[in-house]
């Protein structure tokens, strides 16, 4: 099976992933969840404020959802970030995560976030590492994220370099130890300074994650004996059958085994506790979407919901129907998927 990419198809890339999603002889995700009595599925009450900053990246990785890479121009204007601030500023939602994209190549980046902590809003980074050491002009974001008390979440594959750097790109790892250091060196990731850092694992092939808390061990074992690293908790979170990841699984043939293996491993438990349900997503021109996964595919919420974060509307936002499609199996397969790794025992 050929990667869209090749495609001459004249549909978007995200409706021609759609398609895909809907042809394999798979219960529909509505259907499964109607068994349980969970569909609808609804909100449980706005939390989280997700925000993407732009698509842009220093890096290209293999299973990037976002497909960001240097090459893409869509960023968050500043016009834009006002509007979210006046958004959260009528609400009480206490935690804002900013992503990307690398978030921090926004030039407006650090006002926003200084913004943000103007509203008492708890800060949550999605940072790739390697974007602290890939130029001087970011040399000093540890020192930047502390200030603010900013929690800091960074995407590690592996605490060694060859499955790292397979998944993201030659020097990787190394590099990524490096801004893991300087991150230490300002407190993060140390008893007793309440600065946050947190890793996420991804599989680098067709298969889910296997137990976080074992996967978490791991990690610290290798990366305090190996480097001197530390940090507090690791997020495990299944791959999406979306965007760079679908092209991969389409194009290795794994498909279809990796649909049924999601699809055998569903738990309704993880269905209960899935992000969506109190987060809401923010593009970044603006729109709103369930989850960031839904806005990778161009799925915005409900159509009787307010589309765009001008209009925003928490009440309104509270009473919709959470959109589904077959990638949210991914986030209720086995232990569950969310930003935050395991969502049930």
């Amino acid at each position: 099976m050929k990667s869209l990419r090749a495609s001459q198809h004249p549909l978007s890339h995200s409706q021609q992933q759609l398609d895909v999603l809907d042809q394999p002889a798979l219960p529909p995700f509505a259907e499964k969840l109607a068994t349980y009595g969970l569909n609808p599925l609804r909100p449980t009450g706005i939390e989280i404020f997700q925000v993407n900053l732009g698509k842009m990246c220093n890096q290209t990785c293999a299973h990037c959802h976002v497909d960001a890479g240097p090459d893409r121009k869509e960023i968050m204007t500043r016009a834009t970030m006002q509007q979210c601030l006046h958004a959260l500023a009528q609400t009480d939602i206490s935690t804002v995560d900013l992503t990307g994209g690398a978030p921090e190549m926004n030039p407006d980046f650090r006002w926003f976030v200084e913004e943000v902590k103007k509203l008492g809003r708890h800060v949550m980074v999605r940072c790739n590492l390697t974007i602290i050491v890939a130029n001087p002009k970011y040399r000093d974001l540890p020192e930047f994220y502390a200030r603010h008390g900013v929690e800091v979440v960074s995407s590690l594959p592996f605490y060694e370099a060859s499955r790292t750097d397979r998944q993201r790109g030659n020097g990787v790892f190394q590099d990524s130890i490096e801004a893991l250091k300087l991150l230490n060196a300002v407190g993060y990731g140390q008893p007793g300074t309440g600065l946050t850092l947190n890793l996420v694992y991804n599989p680098a092939g067709a298969f889910m994650p296997p137990p976080q808390a074992e996967l978490e061990r791991d990690f610290k074992l290798a990366l305090q004996k190996n480097h001197g690293v530390a940090f507090n908790s690791l997020f495990a979170i299944t791959n999406m059958p979306i965007s760079r990841y679908l092209d991969y699984l389409m194009r290795s043939g794994n498909y279809e085994k990796y649909m049924e293996k999601l699809v055998n491993a569903f738990n309704p438990t993880a269905a209960l506790n899935v992000m969506c349900r109190n987060t809401i997503s923010v593009g970044w021109d603006g729109r709103l979407y369930d989850c960031d996964f839904n806005q990778m595919l161009d799925l915005t919420v409900e159509s009787t919901a307010p589309q765009h974060v001008s209009d925003f509307n928490v009440q309104a936002l509270n009473d919709r129907n959470i959109v589904l499609k077959q990638h949210c199996y991914g986030c209720t397969a086995g232990a569950g998927s969310s930003c935050g790794g395991e969502v049930a025992a």
